[in-house]
């Protein structure tokens, strides 16, 4: 498993990306362990999951850990006005309750 690293040295946005084959199911786990223990330690350091794209469907479980409860409600009290109906980009944006504060396998 490699795990090069691209970033922006200008505001210390940086972008691991693990590489390994997703056929074999023992890497595979050692992959998300990987992606997991990388996204603890970027908020352990005081840092943010969000790059200049978002916070994106991989890291999503993890929007709680990041922004807190109360801000994670405020998220959703936004999203609850402006889609009350949940069709607009469904299941994309937050966290599902069941998959808050883990990293879903």
């Amino acid at each position: 498993m490699l795990i090069p690293v691209f970033g922006h040295a200008g505001d210390g946005n940086l972008h691991p990306n693990i590489l390994f084959d997703a056929r074999d199911p023992a890497l595979a786990a050692r992959a998300w362990q990987a992606a997991e223990a990388i996204f603890e330690a970027a908020l352990d350091l005081g840092g943010t999951l969000s790059g200049e794209h978002g916070i994106g469907t991989l890291k999503r479980s993890f929007l709680a850990a990041a922004l807190g409860e109360e801000v994670l409600a405020l998220h959703r009290a936004v999203k609850a006005a402006f889609d009350p109906q949940l069709r607009l980009n469904p299941g994309k944006v937050l966290p599902p309750e069941r998959e808050q504060g883990r990293f879903p396998r």
